[in-house]
């Protein structure tokens, strides 16, 4: 446990705080924040601040899809709660929504200068070391995303980090929590267990118990709601056969390559930020660094120490390589106008005043024509398929709004109508069906109580399509022939389940009494909270029941397991220790116990803003 307690209590300082952001912009799903498409319904107002229905219904859709994914394949969806996941992703979309609040009055802020560096610095973003702007937007574009999108979406979750990291990080524990909490956490435990397994083999279950199970639940056997679509899908690759490029066009934008060919440079920076008002002193701050720097200091410790860039600081100031079009124009006009280990005259900039130092540069070399004709034949065809695709989809949007059916926007384009597998509000397995916005689309309002077209859905930047609802399954009680095989089961477990129950409870009651128990018992000795090899439940038993008065008499416990088996137990003997406490231990613990009492604060500040907010849910 104390090595757990060590790992964790690194917790997020362990780990890169780009790292955190990404994975919460892959796994969260408040995507939906910036993917609305145009829903007017309310879903909720926090303190007038709406949250639209379509919001909701995409959160929604991801919370079903994670849920799906983490209970595995043979999980069936349908049997989730829809007012639970609508419930919880509503809640989750409120919370956002405060937390955000509460920061806005609070006057938190994250510069701009920062967000550009944790752009900068983002592996997933980084070509051979080197920012890449073409990766940025592959990467951004898979997660649904504009580039301003993600701009605002990675500033709220810092802000949020902030706050977190600001409360959480204010908690303490005194000494004495630190070795109560000790005793208890190094405490060890003799026990012995039983177990009085739940045998469905023995259990009969006849038809007709089955048949009345069936009767008195028939809503647990519903099928569940479904549609199946009919779509036409555009996709862009298809207009590529229909163009052409002459070599002329091919030598020409060969030529505009190589002369915009440019060399990286990578930089290092001390920044002061200044606003109008701090100008002077910010200045007179730089200057001074810049006599240190003059005087041989090391500048990479000098940004350590002094510069205001939180992202560069802590690596000497070092930006890393990137070409031209990066950094603030008079950063940049002063970055190349040095030699390479020069450092810069102070530069102002809109971010404060710098001193900026080169600490490499990298020439590309040049490719060969050859090399580069497949890449620029597709660039010129990518340019006129793009206008191309445009104009179809545009086609397509027009098209599928006035007409009945699909037959005709699929005739005016040269398209083939599809339909897809029956699938319901958690989507379909692949393909379009587990596309998140077909599914939005197939269950709204318009396309499947009044019929209509869907609007263009984009799957993907290169692939659009436009669905109708063929065919709306409603649920239905499952006939009892289908479902039968589950009952018996499901009756088989219960009974199982509940025999041994009894037989275990009956076991407990006559060891209280003196009985020897006739079953063997399976002893753990010196077994500590994270004792491996214990199944949990059983381990939680043991460290909830009461100190033995003596060795002699034992205390029993029992507990029922998630499979149906009753285990009953023996605590025999307990264990305090007696070493005193290292001070990395100590500190160990210290860390650990702070970080809990800041979740439990920061815990509590989202319930002071419920609390005080005006919250109407509709």
């Amino acid at each position: 446990m104390l090595q757990n307690i060590r790992d964790n209590s690194q917790g997020w300082i362990a780990k890169t705080i780009i790292g955190i952001i990404v994975v919460l912009l892959a796994l969260t799903g408040f995507e939906a924040i910036f993917n609305s498409a145009g829903n007017s319904r309310t879903a909720a107002e926090v303190n007038g601040e709406e949250i639209s229905q379509d919001e909701l219904n995409q959160a929604m859709n991801m919370q079903r899809r994670q849920l799906t994914q983490q209970l595995g394949g043979n999980f069936d969806p349908s049997l989730l709660d829809d007012k639970l996941v609508r419930e919880s992703s509503l809640q989750a979309l409120i919370d956002r929504a405060l937390l955000l609040q509460g920061i806005h009055e609070a006057d938190f802020a994250f510069s701009e200068a920062a967000l550009d560096q944790l752009i900068l610095q983002t592996p997933e973003f980084l070509v051979d070391g080197v920012f890449n702007a073409s990766r940025f937007d592959q990467v951004i574009q898979q997660m649904g995303y504009t580039r301003f999108q993600f701009r605002e979406l990675l500033k709220q979750e810092m802000l949020i980090g902030q706050l977190r990291a600001g409360i959480s990080g204010s908690g303490f524990v005194t000494d004495d929590q630190i070795e109560a909490f000790a005793r208890l956490e190094q405490q060890t435990r003799d026990f012995a267990t039983i177990t009085v397994p739940a045998d469905t083999t023995v259990i009969e279950v006849s038809d007709d118990e089955a048949r009345e199970y069936y009767e008195q639940n028939t809503d647990r056997f519903l099928s569940p709601e479904q549609v199946v679509l009919q779509y036409v899908e555009l996709k862009k690759e298809s207009f590529f056969d229909q163009v052409d490029v002459s070599d002329e066009q091919v030598a020409n934008l060969y030529q505009q390559r190589i002369a915009n060919l440019a060399e990286q440079r990578r930089a290092a920076h001390i920044l002061i930020e200044a606003d109008n008002s701090s100008d002077a002193e910010a200045k007179a701050k730089i200057d001074e660094i810049a006599k240190r720097v003059a005087a041989g200091e090391d500048f990479a410790a000098l940004a350590k120490e002094t510069s205001d860039d939180p992202g560069s600081a802590t690596e000497g100031g070092d930006l890393g390589f990137a070409g031209q079009g990066v950094y603030d124009p008079a950063f940049e006009e002063a970055l190349y106008a040095l030699e390479e280990g020069q450092v810069s005259a102070p530069v102002r900039s809109d971010f404060g005043w710098h001193l900026i130092k080169l600490l490499g540069v990298q020439s590309p070399e040049v490719p060969t024509l050859e090399s580069m004709q497949p890449e620029l034949v597709r660039e010129l065809k990518v340019q006129q398929v793009e206008q191309r695709f445009v104009e179809a989809a545009k086609l397509l949007e027009d098209t599928a709004f006035e007409s009945s059916d699909l037959a005709q926007p699929a005739q005016e384009l040269g398209l083939s109508v599809h339909t897809t597998e029956a699938f319901g509000r958690e989507g379909g397995g692949s393909g379009v069906a587990a596309n998140r916005q077909v599914i939005q689309a197939a269950f709204s309002e318009e396309v499947l109580i009044d019929g209509a077209n869907s609007g263009v859905i984009e799957l993907d930047p290169d692939t659009v399509v436009a669905v109708r609802v063929k065919e709306h399954l409603q649920p239905e009680v499952q006939p009892f022939d289908v479902v039968k095989g589950d009952i018996v089961a499901q009756l088989q477990r219960s009974k199982a389940a509940e025999q041994a129950r009894e037989a275990g409870e009956s076991l407990v009651a006559s060891l209280r009494e003196g009985v020897q128990a006739e079953q063997q018992w399976q002893p753990v000795e010196a077994a500590s909270r994270n004792q491996e090899g214990v199944d949990p439940a059983v381990l939680q038993q043991v460290f909830r029941m009461p100190k033995p008065e003596t060795n002699e008499t034992p205390t029993y416990g029992s507990v029922r397991l998630p499979g149906g088996d009753f285990v009953v137990v023996r605590l025999s003997g307990v264990s305090e220790p007696n070493a005193e406490l290292s001070e990395e231990d100590k500190q160990s613990y210290r860390r650990f116990l702070a970080s809990r009492s800041g979740q439990q604060d920061f815990a509590a500040y989202r319930q002071m803003l419920h609390a005080n907010a005006d919250i109407e849910t509709f």
